[in-house]
């Protein structure tokens, strides 16, 4: 059970990279107003959707507790992004605001995963 739940970590870590790397990337783009959600972006929180999903049922399943009121704040977090990401991924510019709040929400979301014990 390990080996699998260790290769669900990793594939969320891609997630947040896929995710997060989207955001560093058009950063530059962002200060000029032409930052874009680019399907990366959408597909990282996808992946980060499902695999944290499954790891909470994988670890539950191994007898490991989980950290219900930590997963819940994180799924929160994440719906957040996605539902931002998912509505604006095919708009050509998308307002600073909102794509600074995909990137801070996504650190946030980083910083509790690991952070938070």
């Amino acid at each position: 059970m390990d080996v699998l739940i260790n290769v669900f970590v990793a594939l969320h870590v891609i997630g947040i990279a896929a995710l997060l790397g989207g955001f560093l990337i058009q950063m530059k783009a962002m200060g000029e107003g032409t930052a874009r959600f680019g399907p990366a972006m959408l597909h990282g929180a996808l992946t980060m959707l499902v695999t944290g999903v499954a790891l909470v049922g994988l670890n539950q399943a191994d007898d490991q507790a989980v950290n219900n009121v930590k997963i819940g704040v994180k799924l929160a977090i994440l719906v957040v992004v996605l539902g931002l990401v998912y509505v604006k991924r095919d708009e050509e510019r998308v307002d600073k605001a909102v794509f600074g709040a995909v990137g801070g929400l996504t650190a946030a979301n980083v910083f509790i995963a690991t952070l938070w014990t």
